[in-house]
């Protein structure tokens, strides 16, 4: 919750004290902020084959709703 700024005031307070006495802390810090940077870059997409399945079983269910 700390790398997403989801934190309260307090509770942030609290991370940042320990980070500055704890250096095991900041190296476990370190390789979240590294693996959160690498998951930005992921580009990756679904098939083709799947983004349609996905967009038939909408319609399905739409449709199903609708009677």
């Amino acid at each position: 919750m700390y790398l997403y700024n989801e934190t309260s005031a307090k509770k942030t307070a609290a991370i940042e004290t320990a980070l500055q006495s704890e250096w095991t802390l900041r190296e476990k810090l370190n390789v979240l902020k590294a693996s959160m940077e690498r998951l930005d870059k992921i580009t990756q997409s679904p098939r083709t084959e799947v983004i349609l399945k996905v967009l038939n079983h909408a319609r399905e269910v739409a449709a199903e709703e609708v009677q």
